[in-house]
Formats: C-alpha cells, structure tokens, sequence
C-alpha cells in the first residue's frame, strides 16, 4: 500500500471565524497551520515508507510467518529517523487550539511509528546479514508476530491521525475557498485550491471498499471542469504561478480517474500480466488502477506543496 500523501496548509489559510479587519490570518488560525503541519509533516515524511516495509515483507512471507523454505528471501524495509516527528508532534501538541482527541491521535502515531523504528532495523540486520541460515530461520519466526502486531498499530494510529487531520483541512479549504472568491475572484488561487479539493474528493470516492459509479463519474466530471478552468487560467495568464508542472500533474490524475472509471463502469477485468504487477507491488505501472491514481495523486500533492502552496 502507497499511502495518500496529505496537504500542507499554507500559513496565510484564512477562516472563517479567525480573519483580521486587515484580511491576514489571526494568530489562533496560523497557530493551527502551524499544529496541523507538524502532523503532515509525519505522515508524509514516514507513513509511506512504514507502508512499503510491510509490502517488501509480504511480498515473500506468507501470513503465517517465514518457513526457511522460501524460494527467495528479500527482508524488509527500514524507515527514516523518528527523532524530528516525535519533537515536532510534542511541539505541536502545546500549540492552541486544544484539540484532545486530536492530539491523542498524532500522540498514538509517533508511540507506534517509533517503536516500529528499531524493530525493522533489527529484522533488516538479521536478513541483510542473513542470520537466517545459522539459525534456520528461528529468530525470522520469532519476528513475524512482533512486526505484524507493530504494524497493525501503525496502520490503526495512521489512520485515526489522517481522518482527524481531514475534518479541520476539509473545513479549513471550504472556508478558504469562499474568502478568496470573495476577495479575489476566481482567479490562481480559487482554481488552485478548488482544484485540490476536488482531487480529495475523487480520492475519497474512488477508495470506498464498492465504489458507487454514479458517484465516481460525478467525482471524475468535477474534478475535470476544476482540472480544465486551471489549465485555461494558465494559459490565458503567462505570469501566474501556476507552472507547467502543476498543470501536468493535474492533468495525469484526470486521465487515470478516467480510465479507472471506464474500468469500473465497463467491468473490464485486469490481465495475468496486470495482475501480476499488482500482486507485486507495482500496480501504480497499471492503466485505470487504484495504484496508478494514487500514485498520480501523490505527484500532485507534491506539486502543490513544492509550489509553497503558491
């Protein structure tokens, strides 16, 4: 799995409830930018990698655990350094607004990031240096209860940290939105983040466990007028900030959400070949998969983050 990578908030997020008579940003909603940047900062940084570990893991391990008797032995992944999120989180923690149920959740993800930390470093050694051998396999089979428990909790602690993170950055770009049409028109930054938000919501719909076509194909369609209004902009305004780049990415992330859409609504079935680069992790190589768009989506986040949030 290859998480959704998260927005992060531009400092001058302006809401609703926290605008000065000036316009700028009130202290309380950039002390929030501030909070809820900490936490992307994390999930960018470590979720995906803690993701791919396990994927490496499974992709020779069976759910029982390693026999010895595998054909081919790839061990795993290690992750980055935990040390700056933990701060940055402890950090982030202190900042208002008060959000206990919040700050618990972005608490849960650095106690179970930090202790998955040490423990893929430990199996990494054990199968680079392939232990495994002298021991026939004993320690590989000891591991394998302590780094899937390790990573359920990741993946629960993840979890409960992005959806708390959605509901304020969802609320935050409605009222965005509305401040800059309303100050500015709809010129770069209505389309941007209009843009960005229905990105988010094509993702939302397309990642249901039966994703609804009706609502597919109305994620798809709005995503394409946004997609189109920003590629239009643009053009017609050579000294915006909206580069090539943006535009490319916006535009690669149409196209697979069109082609997953066809999938879905043609009941096209996916081919030994296809299958087989799914199986393996390499499913974002696949026309009109769920990989692919997420792996499309995640370039445009980049894009958009690269870009200071323009």
């Amino acid at each position: 799995m290859t998480p959704v990578r998260m927005f992060v908030s531009a400092i001058a997020i302006v809401l609703g409830q926290g605008v000065s008579l000036a316009g700028a940003p009130s202290s309380e909603s950039a002390s929030l930018t501030e909070k809820i940047n900490a936490y992307v900062a994390c999930i960018n940084r470590l979720s995906e990698r803690s993701y791919e570990s396990r994927a490496r893991y499974f992709s020779w391990v069976g759910k029982n655990g390693p026999t010895g008797k595998e054909r081919i032995i790839y061990g795993t992944y290690t992750i980055y350094e935990t040390g700056d999120c933990k701060a940055g989180v402890e950090k982030a923690n202190a900042l208002d607004p008060d959000d206990k149920d919040l700050e618990a959740a972005a608490s849960a993800y650095v106690e179970a990031v930090v202790a998955l930390e040490p423990l893929l470093k430990e199996t990494d050694d054990y199968y680079e240096q392939e232990d495994y051998k002298d021991d026939k396999m004993a320690k590989g089979k000891a591991l394998h209860p302590r780094l899937v428990s390790a990573w359920n909790a990741f993946a629960a602690a993840d979890q409960k940290l992005r959806d708390g993170i959605d509901v304020i950055q969802d609320k935050q770009a409605i009222e965005k939105l509305a401040v800059i049409e309303r100050t500015e028109g709809r010129k770069e930054q209505y389309h941007i983040q209009s843009l960005m938000m229905q990105a988010k919501r094509l993702m939302r719909t397309q990642s249901a466990d039966k994703p609804d076509l009706a609502k597919l194909t109305e994620a798809v369609g709005d995503y394409e007028t946004s997609a189109k209004a920003t590629e239009a902009y643009a053009e017609a305004n050579k000294d915006s900030k909206i580069g090539s780049s943006f535009v490319n990415d916006a535009k690669s992330l149409l196209v697979t959400a069109k082609q997953l859409m066809r999938r879905v609504r043609d009941k096209v079935p996916y081919s030994q070949g296809d299958k087989m680069m799914l199986d393996a992790g390499s499913g974002w190589m696949v026309e009109g998969s769920p990989p692919r768009l997420l792996r499309d989506y995640n370039q445009l986040v980049e894009s958009y983050n690269r870009g200071g949030n323009f």
